[in-house]
């Protein structure tokens, strides 16, 4: 199961905490300035390897991050 995160730019303060918890490393700080003058995290992902745990949304304080989930498609269930 895969996921993906958005991170809102304007929310976020550059704390860097989401960085820190991400077991993947698939955050980072961005380049960009937000309007209130601080470095945004940005989420990057190219091999898809974010499964969606929810740690950096869980972390942030400023609830600046929103987590997405892939739904298994019906019928991958296993059946013992």
């Amino acid at each position: 199961m895969g996921g993906k995160i958005v991170v809102d730019e304007e929310r976020c303060k550059g704390c860097q905490l989401c960085i820190t918890v991400c077991p993947f490393h698939l955050i980072q700080v961005s380049d960009n300035i937000n309007s209130k003058g601080y470095h945004p995290a940005k989420f990057v992902d190219l091999e898809r390897k974010c499964t969606g745990c929810t740690l950096c949304a869980l972390t942030c304080p400023e609830i600046a991050i929103e987590v997405y989930r892939e739904e298994k498609p019906i019928g991958d269930e296993m059946y013992g």
